[in-house]
């Protein structure tokens, strides 16, 4: 898709939530108006539990707009992780035709293709602002497209946490050479990378994170940031809170439809998924950037301590990161195709944000 293809639909469509217009409307207005469109009923297979409010949030907002836009017309229920197929099954889900759409991270399908990373993010890629940049404007979303085509999904931004704190350690870690032998639950491209460090990764879900971690079966975890960590309770076992997630420097979510699915709907009411998917984009990240700073004030009361990490850890993480990326664009055509057109761009968009934002921030952060 083209930009301006993006724009006409999503803009068109960010008009259609001018069909927030439905809800000044009245009740005749808004039946007349979607009168002649086809009552749909879709099911929505998240892979996040409602206890993450935030992330499967995103799934709520899409639906509440939809309904309001279509006048109760274009109907999807949202099901947590679990509910109707496990978390990480959420693509295969999507792509079968078992659900219609689904809400999940795309780099927790690296396995099939690491090139899905993109579409969520790789250590020390993009932030947040950037991301939505390339995926909206920069090509990121036709390239992205182009790869879940193969797997009869079409690909939609739906949510964004912002960078990730960079876990939760039982020890202080002062130097790279701490790292040696060290079990963090860390999964994907990011614990590949703490694996060429020394350390050793561990995939976990969440639930099993507290529990490994207040035993000794691991010694560090990641997860989210603030608001999410704190219910998890990491800060009673584990005191030393790292930033930044270098592995997550603006991870987006995505919202998947089957193409077949995509390809029935009325016109109209494409153009209203894509407002309601690009609101839920927008309303995660600044939930998140609301909620992290009050809840990063409670756990700092209760005792726990912050540290950057090291900058010979980041150094030696971010040069193992772009090892990884040459290594994989030899192997990969899926996966050069995007990184070559992406590499240039990140740059391009971090010489802007040091000139502009970091300066800025320097500045009224003395």
């Amino acid at each position: 898709m083209q930009r301006r293809d993006f724009l006409k639909g999503a803009s068109a469509g960010l008009a259609a939530s001018a069909a927030v217009a439905l809800q000044g409307c009245s009740k005749k207005e808004m039946a007349d108006a979607t009168s002649a469109l086809p009552t749909v009923h879709w099911r929505l297979a998240s892979s996040f539990p409602k206890s993450l409010d935030t992330i499967y949030g995103a799934a709520e907002v899409l639906v509440k707009r939809l309904d309001k836009i279509t006048g109760g017309k274009f109907q999807i229920r949202a099901y947590a992780g679990g509910e109707i197929v496990p978390g990480l099954q959420v693509m295969d889900a999507v792509q079968q035709g078992t659900v219609e759409c689904g809400h999940s991270a795309s780099y927790y399908y690296v396995g099939k293709n690491m090139a899905y990373a993109f579409d969520t993010a790789v250590p020390f890629g993009l932030s947040a602002r950037q991301q939505n940049a390339w995926m909206y404007y920069g090509g990121g979303l036709e390239l992205t497209r182009e790869l879940f085509k193969a797997n009869n999904i079409v690909n939609f931004p739906g949510g964004n946490t912002g960078v990730q704190m960079g876990g939760w350690f039982r020890k202080e870690i002062k130097s790279l050479a701490d790292l040696q032998g060290l079990k963090m639950r860390i999964p994907g491209i990011g614990g590949q990378i703490m694996a060429k460090l020394g350390a050793v990764p561990q995939t976990l879900a969440g639930g099993d994170i507290y529990p490994s971690l207040e035993r000794g079966a691991i010694d560090a975890a990641e997860w989210v940031g603030p608001y999410d960590d704190e219910k998890l309770g990491f800060a009673k076992i584990a005191q030393h809170y790292y930033y930044p997630g270098w592995w997550e420097g603006g991870p987006q979510l995505s919202f998947y439809v089957n193409i077949d699915k995509w390809n029935a709907l009325p016109e109209a009411y494409k153009q209203a998924f894509e407002a309601a998917a690009a609101e839920a984009n927008v309303n995660m990240l600044a939930a998140y950037d609301h909620k992290n700073p009050i809840a990063l004030k409670h756990l700092q009361a209760a005792g726990v301590q912050l540290h950057a990490f090291p900058q010979d850890v980041m150094a030696a993480a971010e040069k193992a990161a772009f090892e990884l990326y040459e290594a994989e664009a030899a192997k990969n055509e899926a996966f050069r195709k995007i990184y070559t057109q992406w590499k240039p761009y990140r740059d391009a968009e971090i010489q802007w944000f040091k000139l502009a934002e970091a300066s800025y921030n320097n500045f009224i952060e003395k």
